[in-house]
């Protein structure tokens, strides 16, 4: 029997590419799954569902029409919600029919829903995701945490999985999200298939390596904003918990708290972050070894600093590299 997918048609400054790359990739997957013999008709109906059926322009350049209001949409079986940039608190407004309308049709008719890129503020907005693990554009990460305390936000996952509910991480991860759904939905011969075609790569799981980090700055106690800048300009130097708590005048313990609450990082984790940034920007753009890059970044032990370098990135420090660094590319090629 032929499921029913509805990808939104959302209003703001929508990813265009993750409805157009969606619907390509479904519609690839109905092709095969019926020309290789795995069901005489399409696994899904795929239908762009808006709040109304009148045409969304978007950027200026791409209108898109939706095929169904979701008035007409008693009943569907998946759900996926584009990425949408901007002001997020101004997105979930202008789209709360859909919001509203996705809770209905998870409480009613049990549909799965997935977010793509950070429509996962929408999908966090309906309240299904409590206690739930999300992910979404690492740019996002502090935003979502304050607007969404009560989600499991998993900063480095490509792919979110929990109980019918999925997310996916930022800008063209949503594809290894939409591969995934299709082989839970057509098998895993389809969906290689449509990896393949498509130039997907399959079973990427981390977006570690894509981050940049950039000091949490977006809150309002100065002196946390103080230490911060001190530790992004002195990262090399050896820094004690001890000695920042003696910059703002408290004890070690509540200078801590303070900065955590602040920066969603223990002082130890920002000052690790700071450096591993550093080392990453070393490793791009010069001719520096790794023993250089980690000596410059303000690490002397190796095993240290590897293991630092991989929890943060995903990636040995060789690996990464090899990878972003343009000339040592040139080498290998």
């Amino acid at each position: 029997m032929t499921k029913k997918l509805s990808i939104l048609a959302t209003k703001g400054l929508v990813i265009v590419d993750t409805i157009i790359g969606t619907l390509n990739l479904f519609q690839l997957a109905n092709s095969y799954h019926r020309k290789k013999g795995f069901s005489k008709e399409d696994v899904f109906r795929i239908d762009i569902a808006g709040i109304d059926k009148q045409p969304i322009r978007y950027n200026r350049y791409f209108s898109v029409t939706p095929t169904r209001s979701l008035e007409e949409i008693e009943e569907t079986d998946l759900i996926i919600i584009p990425g949408i940039a901007g002001n997020q608190i101004e997105n979930i407004e202008s789209n709360r029919p859909f919001i509203e309308w996705m809770k209905d049709q998870r409480v009613q008719n049990n549909a799965e829903i997935a977010s793509l890129c950070r429509g996962a503020f929408l999908l966090a907005e309906t309240g299904l995701m409590h206690g739930k693990a999300c992910a979404t554009h690492w740019l996002t990460h502090d935003q979502f945490r304050r607007m969404f305390p009560d989600v499991n936000l998993i900063p480095e996952k490509v792919i979110s999985e929990d109980n019918g509910i999925y997310s996916s991480g930022g800008a063209y991860s949503f594809l290894n999200l939409v591969l995934h759904l299709i082989e839970k939905y057509y098998g895993r011969e389809t969906a290689i298939w449509c990896s393949k075609i498509s130039e997907v790569e399959f079973d990427r799981m981390d977006q570690n390596q894509f981050a940049i980090f950039h000091g949490q700055k977006d809150h309002s106690d100065v002196e946390i904003k103080d230490i911060q800048n001190y530790l992004e300009e002195h990262f090399a130097e050896k820094i004690s918990v001890e000695d920042l708590a003696e910059r703002t005048a408290t004890s070690s313990r509540n200078f801590v708290r303070r900065f955590k609450k602040a920066t969603n990082n223990t002082p130890i984790e920002y000052i690790q972050r700071v450096r591993i940034e550093a080392a990453k920007k070393k490793l791009e753009s010069t001719t520096a070894s790794v023993h250089q890059a980690m000596y410059d970044s303000g690490y002397n032990d190796d095993k240290t600093f590897r293991n630092l370098f991989k929890r943060y990135t995903g990636l040995t420090p060789l690996e990464y590299r090899n990878k972003y660094n343009r000339e040592m590319a040139l080498v290998r090629a």
